[in-house]
Order: C-alpha cells, then structure tokens, then sequence
C-alpha cells in the first residue's frame, strides 16, 4: 500500500481516537457485553446484540486507525522550506476573481479533509490547482459548481 500524507495535527486526532477507543470505548463495551451476558438467553437479548455489534464497530475502526497510522507519511509543514509555493499542508489566501469574496484553506490528506473548518483535500479540484503555484497568481478550477477564478493573495506555512 503507498504511503497516505497526513498533517501532524491529523496524525495526533488519529491517534487520540485510537487511544480513546482502546482505552475508553473497548473496555465499556466488553463489560456491556459481560452484563448483557448474565441477563441468561443470549438469542433474545437486545442489548447482549447491541453490545456486540458495537465491539465489531470499535474493533474495525480500531483497524482501520492502525492502518492508516502503519502506512502514515506525517509532514510538518513548519519543517518544509518556505519557498512561497502552495504545498501540502500550507494554507492560503485565496480572492474569488468574479466576485471579490475571501476564503482561506489549508491543504491537507483525505482524512482530514473538512471543508467546514477550511481544510480541503490535497485531491481536491482546488488543491490540485493550487499545488506548485505562489502568490499572485491566478488559478483556473473546474469545480462541481462550475469554473472559478481565483487569484492567490498568500501561501502560509503555520
């Protein structure tokens, strides 16, 4: 499997949640599971079936966390040179060139991607044009909602 890039404030929420369920959500579930057990017939305990399909969801996601983690490539964007390039990890300035409006977003994996908190992923339409270029100049995206101009005003490496 290649190597998946994560920021270090990804890498650390991914990590706090498999703390948070290893150390947290399994134990709960396996005494759930344990008190659903000494309600006796198992075939008609809601909550013994509850319990158990909750243990299935907290172990895959227990999985999945691990795996992501294992094939992890953690950049630290304050470690990159600043070269003034729009990289992974940086976050920028952007003017929409029809309408004036300001937005700024920063580059991050997949994972991390929440559009809400101004984090777009690195394969994104946008993120995908903005790679490689600096401030001042203009790029073209072809997005869901149409194409859009926007004009880069600064490229940030926090």
């Amino acid at each position: 499997m290649s190597r998946v890039p994560f920021t270090v404030r990804g890498a650390e929420a991914l990590r706090n949640e498999l703390r948070r369920l290893k150390g947290e959500d399994r134990p709960n579930v396996i005494k759930a599971i344990a008190e659903a057990r000494a309600h006796g017939d198992l075939s008609e305990n809601a909550e013994y079936h509850a319990a158990r399909e909750q243990q299935g969801f907290i172990e895959g996601r227990i999985a999945e966390i691990e795996g992501k983690l294992g094939n992890a490539e953690i950049i630290d964007i304050t470690q990159m040179p600043k070269t003034g390039k729009v990289i992974f990890g940086a976050t920028v300035d952007l003017e929409d060139e029809d309408s004036g409006a300001k937005v700024t977003y920063q580059i991050v994996g997949e994972d991390e991607a929440d559009i809400k908190a101004h984090r777009i992923s690195v394969g994104s339409p946008i993120a995908r044009a903005l790679v490689g270029k600096e401030a001042g100049d203009v790029v073209e995206v072809t997005a869901p909602g149409g194409r859009r101009s926007y004009e880069i005003v600064d490229v940030r490496y926090l």
